[in-house]
């Protein structure tokens, strides 16, 4: 299993195919499930764009989103501050692949259904921020030789979330991940990838379902008291689709590990290529449920390309 270089922390130089895209993922969920949230970095610099993505979720309670796709691209190649209408945002590599840190300010947009960001539709515009960091859990993980240039870093995370005239501690888990040097199709290609961690401390994280009755994929388990990661391809993925192309339930199969999925709130983000077709790509805070009564908490997303029918 190959190591992270601590230099690919850093933003990379970009090739020239036109959806050559850069990004860092950074989520988390209250050990009990009941919030979360996600941010996004997205740069797709040969389509002169940067999406940023920042949510804050709670099951049962309306989804406060930040999503915008024209942020103007960081002039510095090192920096990785964004600053747009309603909007600024800085993140910092405080120290590499042991801390991550993360700052926001700006406008959201309350939507009591998730769903509406599909249809364009106008939440409530609501004060959203926080200063969170993202402190790594015992060790980084290096996708393997001849996929796509990527690591997965289990972490804890803490600070505050500002919601309105709310101020939330937060003091839980999460996970955050880096890639680069390749064109990504969301377009033409469907996935599901999770994250998350059991109520015994055991972590694990998955990339499959990239064809339908192909167990294959890309993933670790990492034991409460382990500290290395035991690389897994045998990933199996079932899901129930529902309204609007939300995932009602599923299972996932991580080698011997056998999960039920039951996402809990949902922050979806519509993709529009610059040709016209969308993609749709539901992500949510989800209670995993382990054959053996272990429960967990972690983020789920189901990619779904324009071929794939949405009622």
């Amino acid at each position: 299993m190959g190591q992270v270089d601590p230099a690919d922390e850093r933003r990379h130089t970009p090739d020239t195919e036109q959806l050559w895209n850069e990004s860092y993922y950074l989520d988390w969920f209250a050990e009990d499930g009941s919030m979360g949230g996600y941010v996004r970095i997205g740069l797709v610099p040969n389509l002169d764009q940067l999406w940023y993505w920042a949510c804050f979720v709670e099951p049962g309670s309306p989804l406060v989103t930040v999503i915008d796709h024209t942020v103007p691209i960081p002039r510095s190649a090192t920096s990785l501050e964004v600053r747009h209408d309603g909007l600024w945002a800085d993140h910092s590599i405080d120290e590499p692949l042991v801390q991550m840190s993360c700052g926001l300010e700006s406008f959201a947009l309350s939507h009591d259904d998730p769903a509406a960001v599909y249809h364009d539709a106008f939440g409530d515009r609501v004060p959203f921020g926080f200063d969170l960091s993202w402190v790594t859990d015992r060790n980084a993980y290096q996708w393997p030789e001849g996929t796509t240039p990527r690591y997965e870093i289990p972490c804890r995370v803490h600070g505050e979330v500002l919601v309105g005239d709310r101020r939330i501690e937060v003091d839980g888990w999460g996970q955050r991940d880096h890639s680069w040097g390749a064109a990504r199709d969301w377009w033409a290609l469907r996935w599901n990838w999770t994250a998350g961690r059991l109520e015994d401390g055991t972590r694990w994280h998955t990339a499959a379902d990239f064809a339908e009755g192909v167990d294959l994929g890309v993933g670790y388990l990492m034991g409460p008291d382990e500290s290395e990661f035991t690389e897994v391809f045998d990933i199996g993925v079932t899901k129930s689709e529902g309204r609007e192309g939300l995932i009602d339930d599923g299972t996932l199969r991580i080698g011997d590990l056998s999960m039920t999925v039951e996402p809990l709130a949902w922050s979806p983000v519509l993709l529009t290529h610059p040709d016209g077709r969308e993609d749709r790509f539901p992500r949510a805070l989800a209670r995993f449920t382990a054959t053996d009564g272990r429960v967990g908490y972690g983020w789920c997303e189901y990619n779904q390309p324009p071929m794939e029918s949405v009622s």
